[in-house]
């Protein structure tokens, strides 16, 4: 693992590292907040969206404060592989910073899209091994796109993740256009291989014991968000969870949209309730 920078901020210590990966085959940015002290910490994974990387919260999250405060490891991994050889494609929708956390079956991004390896897998593997991380306590929240992936490795790991928020998520991506693209380009023609990267769908496929193991969801949703209509679909989501006696806090924001305007206001709101869950354990 190779230091990129490291930064004092709010008595803790900010890094961005790079790796090589073995799930995607390519190296791998992301960064770390470590708060002061000694350790272990719980840790808070986030999730970007569309076009961003690891710079992204880091630079306009203002996570660092919360999480200071309440002694909260926060990592923010890149969104896909990427570099020369690795398939890309012209929209921003797909290809490098769209990776939607799957593990692609699809030529030619089988060879390097192994986002849900590398999440689920890799990265907290090299997390354990180089940071005072409480891997017993760990917390998963994301935006968008990473909010799709926060609420889906959250539903297809409970045993490992003690909570899960979002803020704007696509909650039900094979039924709306951004994920109808990014499922069938990543994993082809088969809608039933879809469902378990969708959380509507992992909601519904769940057994009751399942079930009874992801108790609450928290998700921010700003009202005036150009997105909302066509592209999240919360109101699936609250179906669902309402369904399978899952605790959906589900706060729509007057007046704001799908930024990092947005996502800034709330973050702390998202720290401390991801605290209280991890001293609840």
């Amino acid at each position: 693992m190779e230091t990129l920078s490291t930064n004092r901020a709010h008595g803790g210590t900010q890094g961005v590292y790079r790796h090589a990966s073995t799930a995607t085959h390519t190296p791998m940015t992301f960064s770390v907040f470590v708060p002061e002290g000694e350790g272990p910490f719980p840790v808070l994974w986030y999730l970007s969206g569309l076009t961003c990387t690891h710079a992204n919260v880091t630079d306009k999250g203002e996570y660092r404060a919360a999480c200071a405060e309440a002694g909260i490891i926060f990592i923010a991994p890149d969104t896909s592989p990427r570099g020369e050889g690795v398939a890309d494609d012209d929209a921003y929708d797909f290809g490098q910073g769209a990776g939607f956390y799957v593990d692609a079956t699809q030529a030619p991004f089988a060879a390097h899209y192994q986002m849900r390896t590398y999440i689920e897998d890799e990265l907290p593997s090299l997390i354990a091994q180089n940071f005072p991380a409480d891997m017993t306590r760990q917390g998963i929240t994301g935006h968008s796109m990473g909010g799709h992936g926060a609420l889906t490795i959250g539903l297809r790991n409970p045993d490992r993740f003690k909570s899960v928020s979002a803020f704007a998520p696509i909650c039900h991506p094979s039924q709306v256009p951004w994920g109808e693209k990014a499922l069938g380009g990543y994993l082809g023609d088969d809608r039933q291989a879809w469902r378990d990267y969708d959380a509507v769908a992992l909601i519904e496929d769940m057994t009751d014991d399942r079930r009874a193991r992801v108790p609450s969801f928290l998700v921010d949703q700003g009202a005036d968000d150009n997105f909302l209509a066509k592209q999240l679909a919360p109101e699936a989501l609250a179906t669902a969870c309402a369904d399978a006696g899952i605790d959906l806090r589900l706060r729509m924001q007057d007046g704001y949209d799908h930024s990092y305007y947005f996502i800034s206001t709330f973050m702390a709101d998202h720290i401390r309730w991801h605290a209280a869950k991890f001293h609840a354990v």
